[in-house]
């Protein structure tokens, strides 16, 4: 029996993004399960209306990713990694936080391990070193950097995100999957990705792009004085509100 699953990765607090997504995944019947690769907060402001949309469902898991480990960090231990403009928005984040969320949150594990079909998985929001902190981003990876990264590991397949860009390798060894962010994007569509595993052991990859409207979400970050929002609009979304 073949196995079909959907990834989703940086929703980054665009629940218009997340919606149209969902939307689409579940007009599809095939579809049994949902990973999420983190980051589902920060950036965008609507971090409170993508949790609502997430932390109940018992078909989607979802790992821990650098923003949302950030935020967590600030609720709960009052510290934070960041400076400038992003510790003024992980604050404004903070601040704006449902707490009902708070338990889901810090509960994320940063990975997740599993068979499907007859494979084994690893979901990551980003490749995680022997102390389990993220590497830098290779903005230029290739498949042999990434075999080297997971040598003597068994995984068949690896999917991560927190590179916004789409990866995807084949080695000899495993796929490597990134279907890019969901929730930040040049023009108004958001991606993910369908990943088929047949009953011969092959598997397939999809990547997705569903059309929304974001003109609310993009407007909203000038009404809701979101701090850091020029340079926001401007690398996460081409400032497309101009």
């Amino acid at each position: 029996m073949k196995s079909k699953i959907a990834v989703i990765t940086d929703i980054h607090g665009n629940s218009s993004a997340l919606k149209a997504v969902l939307n689409e995944i579940e007009n599809d019947p095939d579809i049994q399960h949902i990973y999420c690769l983190g980051d589902m907060i920060a950036i965008g402001h609507e971090s409170n209306e993508v949790l609502e949309q997430l932390y109940l469902r018992e078909d989607i898991s979802c790992v821990m990713g650098n923003h949302d480990e950030a935020i967590v960090q600030l609720l709960v231990d009052n510290e934070i990694g960041s400076e400038g403009e992003e510790r003024l928005h992980h604050e404004w984040i903070a601040d704006n936080l449902d707490v009902k969320f708070l338990p889901f949150l810090s509960t994320l594990p940063n990975r997740i391990e599993c068979m499907i079909g007859n494979k084994q998985c690893l979901f990551v929001h980003y490749h995680l070193n022997e102390q389990g902190r993220f590497f830098p981003i290779n903005s230029q990876p290739t498949a042999t950097e990434l075999d080297k990264i997971y040598e003597g590991k068994k995984y068949d397949l690896i999917c991560f995100g927190h590179h916004h860009i789409l990866h995807h390798f084949r080695s000899n060894q495993r796929i490597y999957l990134n279907p890019g962010a969901l929730g930040c994007h040049t023009k108004p569509t958001a991606v993910y990705s369908t990943i088929t595993i047949k009953e011969d052991g092959c598997i397939e990859c999809s990547i997705k792009e569903v059309s929304y409207d974001n003109k609310k979400f993009l407007l909203d970050y000038d009404r809701l004085q979101v701090p850091a929002r020029e340079t926001l609009l401007r690398i996460f979304h081409g400032n497309q509100h101009l």
